[in-house]
């Protein structure tokens, strides 16, 4: 029994069910290429090695942290960490060494931040954490405990034992700022620590 279609012609049974699946087909590959745009949009935004928010992603986040408080007011911070002694790590143990030790970093900064902030791996050695809510005292006593975290652990490659240590800088964010001069007051807290 023919089908009528809306422009008045007869459509076969054979003809809707090619259609049905035409259709099911074309959703599915809908979905498909949906799942490919969202892992594409997360590999975009994340370090591949550590699972962090990666450099691009956190200065996207920062943008926004520093919007918020021009807005709304109240405090917030970045904190820089700079993972001490990589180079040696590397030279003496390889690079898999070096990579197992930003890994372990990562792991620690994610469990010590708060699920609000953003914990990023800006590049190399090289870590950031953007704190809401948080001034510079807090920030500061956030980042002893980041250092006395990572002092105390040690993780182990090919039977030794190593022992990690971190660097850590902070800067609060105050209206008016830009990206680059929140991570320059960080970065400069960092230096200033390690030259103390």
């Amino acid at each position: 029994m023919p089908f009528v279609a809306n422009d008045d012609r007869a459509v076969s049974l054979s003809e809707a069910e090619a259609l049905v699946r035409e259709i099911e087909s074309l959703r599915a590959k809908v979905a498909k290429l949906e799942a490919t745009i969202s892992e594409l949009d997360r590999l975009a935004s994340r370090d591949p090695l550590v699972d962090l928010a990666n450099r691009r992603s956190f200065l996207a986040n920062l943008e926004r942290l520093i919007a918020r408080v021009e807005r709304y007011g109240g405090p917030a911070s970045m904190m820089f960490v700079d993972v001490d002694g990589l180079k040696q790590i590397n030279d003496s143990f390889g690079h898999g060494a070096g990579d197992e030790a930003l890994v372990q970093v990562a792991k620690m900064l994610a469990s010590t931040a708060r699920q609000s902030d953003c914990v990023a791996r800006l590049g190399g050695d090289e870590f950031a954490i953007l704190l809401e809510r948080a001034d510079e005292l807090s920030a500061w006593q956030m980042g002893l405990r980041v250092v006395e975290r990572v002092m105390a652990a040690q993780f182990c490659v090919n039977g030794n034992w190593l022992r990690l240590s971190v660097a850590v800088g902070v800067g609060a964010i105050q209206p008016g700022d830009t990206p680059q001069s929140v991570m320059a007051r960080a970065d400069e807290a960092m230096y200033r620590v390690k030259a103390a």
